[in-house]
């Protein structure tokens, strides 16, 4: 339960996606208009930022709400990137690991948020996570679900899986080890972004002004926002969008 968005595109300061539109990720914490599962995304938030040459992108992650951080709206009005991840948090456990529980993930060149649940966490996924290496559940970034998921996707990303394929497998495995779980997905290298809309709302905007953006809700009223049908998978670049039909798990 959470927003979330990602972009690709021109320059911008992190203020002109994620805060000075009518609509923006800063205000979806206290009142999103598309939000199905809960009502308030006050238990933590997250931005994470490409720098020109470096492929690691940075992040910035509060426990708490980010209206209540005013560091955070003098740090956006600053920083300007051509691609970024940022999520705004209504835990499924409040307080459960406090800031290490906020998205973005993140290893490598890679950026992750997870928008949803896991239903019958945790055990719906034990056979899953008695899958991985000891050393990558050792290392979890935190006692939740999404934390779970990220380490599935990461390890399908480390073997060589293309972005898009680790949240597609990662899906339909989980959602077949624990059906009814909304599993809304954001993963991004700086190059490339890959969603999953499963169980909740999910968007698009491009443009040559915007680039891409793929968002839980549009940040404005702008009528290029397209809306992505359930159970697809989205990969966008800064010059083309796919998206391709997800296959329920067999019942």
């Amino acid at each position: 339960m959470c927003r979330h968005l990602a972009r690709l595109g021109p320059p911008a300061a992190l203020g002109e996606v994620l805060v000075a539109p009518a609509h923006a990720l800063y205000r979806q914490s206290w009142e999103p208009r598309r939000q199905r599962h809960g009502t308030v995304n006050a238990d933590g938030f997250g931005v994470g930022w490409y720098a020109e040459g470096d492929p690691a992108p940075a992040r910035y992650r509060r426990a708490g709400p980010i209206w209540a951080d005013l560091g955070f709206t003098d740090l956006a009005r600053v920083v300007r990137t051509t691609a970024l991840l940022a999520a705004v948090r209504d835990a499924t456990e409040p307080g459960a690991d406090g800031e290490a529980a906020a998205a973005p993930f993140a290893s490598g060149p890679w950026l992750f948020s997870h928008n949803g649940a896991v239903k019958g966490w945790p055990g719906s996924l034990a056979a899953l996570a008695a899958g991985l290496p000891g050393e990558e559940l050792l290392s979890l970034a935190a006692r939740t679900d999404s934390a779970l998921v990220w380490a599935l996707i990461l390890h399908r990303l480390r073997r060589g899986d293309s972005i898009g394929e680790a949240l597609a497998d990662t899906v339909t495995e989980a959602a077949a080890a624990a059906p009814a779980s909304r599993l809304n997905l954001l993963l991004t290298d700086g190059g490339t972004i890959a969603a999953t809309a499963w169980g909740d709302t999910l968007w698009t905007l491009t443009g040559p002004d915007d680039g891409v953006v793929v968002a839980s809700e549009p940040y404005d009223d702008d009528p290029r926002w397209r809306e992505i049908p359930d159970r697809t998978l989205v990969v966008a670049t800064r010059t083309d969008l796919s998206l391709t039909p997800l296959k329920e798990p067999p019942a």
